[in-house]
């Protein structure tokens, strides 16, 4: 009984964790590009730019952290940091942001994608790598603490919006406060079951380099690598300035946020929702073909899109993403721990679903700006889904089934 006790009050920090870190990365990812339009007065290209920084920064942040993260396994001093940081998010809108702008506007670039990319873009694997490890270690599924991270998407878009009409920099220090919360859970709240950690990799803080090189050296690596590239990257490039191919179907800028806020509320809800069946459908399908489908889903969006003769299609193939992204998120954790060895599980993680989709939106966030300021978002998001659906069709081809037993989508006894 005390047992099944301490192991649920072990999980609760972790679905805290998770909402706290993307309610945070929603308001960003979901408004910044409208605030840097409307309050920064940039223009498509040059909001292309700062996220283009943002994802060259990443290539830096995101193996460094991958391998840090290896050594750390449990220990939170990454973590942590990445956690205090992200409660500058406020200040740095509020004081620095627009006098940046009017001394230089590639500057303002440079400084915000430093910082974005060192909480979001590299960030985002220490924390996600971390509460895979720790449902490893705690015996839980990670979908269903990610489902944290769903619930703060839902919330943030609904908030977000009316936050950013009453006030848009308070959509920043709102970002703030879920820094201070995301701080407190990661040093006092969230806790390991160590007597099982050695089912997450190594605990000893020791890391065998020539392991790690070894990576390089695995074909499925490159392949997951081009797949994440041509997908998942895409997705980002899509809905960065998505708000602004949005609003182009209403007569007025106001309306058209507050039905992007409601939309993206249902999508990221219906998110939520899916979360907790997820698991088990993976399990049953294997988190390859999860993220085949993904891919798929992700392209037929996309290519919708460009096609949609009114708003109501804009709608329901927006809402397509609740699909999308608990196949991704719950495929890729299980894919990486049953297709690779776990000691460099964060390395993986890391270079492969993070460090080569950022070297795609660092390549197409400035070329997508640039197309759509050229040639319109319809014939640009024909370009993307065309991309999307090579590497699809890729990863069907060549990439290796995982080991259903390492990956936890069975267990041992039920393997053949």
């Amino acid at each position: 009984m005390d047992t099944a006790q301490n192991k649920k009050k072990d999980f609760w920090g972790f679905p805290v964790t998770h909402f706290t870190y993307f309610f945070q990365w929603q308001i960003i990812n979901g408004y910044l590009t409208l605030w840097m339009e409307q309050q920064g007065h940039l223009d498509g290209t040059t909001a292309g730019f700062v996220f283009s920084m943002m994802a060259f920064m990443s290539l830096i942040f995101q193996p460094i952290f991958g391998v840090i993260s290896d050594r750390l396994v449990f220990k939170k001093n990454l973590l942590a940091t990445i956690s205090i940081a992200s409660i500058l998010i406020g200040p740095y809108f509020q004081w620095l942001f627009i006098p940046l702008v009017h001394i230089n506007a590639a500057l303002v670039a440079v400084v915000t994608g430093i910082f974005l990319s060192f909480v979001f873009n590299g960030g985002v694997s220490v924390i996600e790598q971390y509460v895979q490890r720790a449902s490893l270690a705690n015996g839980f599924e990670y979908a269903h603490s990610r489902m944290g991270g769903s619930l703060a998407g839902a919330c943030a878009s609904f908030l977000g919006g009316k936050l950013f009409l009453w006030s848009p920099n308070s959509i920043f220090w709102a970002c703030t406060v879920m820094g201070v919360v995301l701080s407190f859970t990661v040093l006092f709240s969230d806790k390991i079951h160590m007597e099982n950690a050695a089912a997450a990799g190594d605990t000893t803080g020791s890391l065998d380099w020539s392991l790690i090189g070894q990576i390089f050296r695995i074909r499925n690596f490159w392949i997951l690598s081009i797949f994440y590239i041509g997908t998942s990257a895409l997705y980002d490039v899509f809905d960065q300035q998505f708000i602004i191919f949005f609003k182009t179907f209403f007569h007025t800028a106001a309306a058209g946020t507050t039905a992007y806020s409601y939309m993206t509320t249902g999508q990221i809800a219906l998110e939520f929702l899916l979360m907790f069946p997820m698991p088990w459908l993976i399990n049953k399908i294997g988190s390859r073909n999860g993220l085949i489908a993904y891919g798929v889903i992700l392209c037929i969006r996309i290519v919708g899109s460009a096609l949609s003769p009114s708003v109501a299609w804009v709608v329901i193939l927006r809402l397509l993403a609740g699909f999308e992204m608990p196949l991704v998120l719950t495929s890729i954790m299980k894919y990486i721990a049953g297709a690779f060895d776990i000691r460099v599980y964060a390395t993986v993680y890391a270079l492969a679903s993070n460090f080569a989709k950022q070297i795609s939106v660092f390549i197409f966030s400035t070329v997508a700006g640039n197309l759509y300021d050229s040639i319109g978002f319809q014939h640009t998001y024909f370009i993307l889904g065309a991309i999307v659906a090579v590497a699809t069709i890729i990863a069907a081809i060549f990439l290796t089934k995982e080991d259903p037993v390492q990956a936890g989508e069975v267990e041992a006894s039920q393997k053949q």
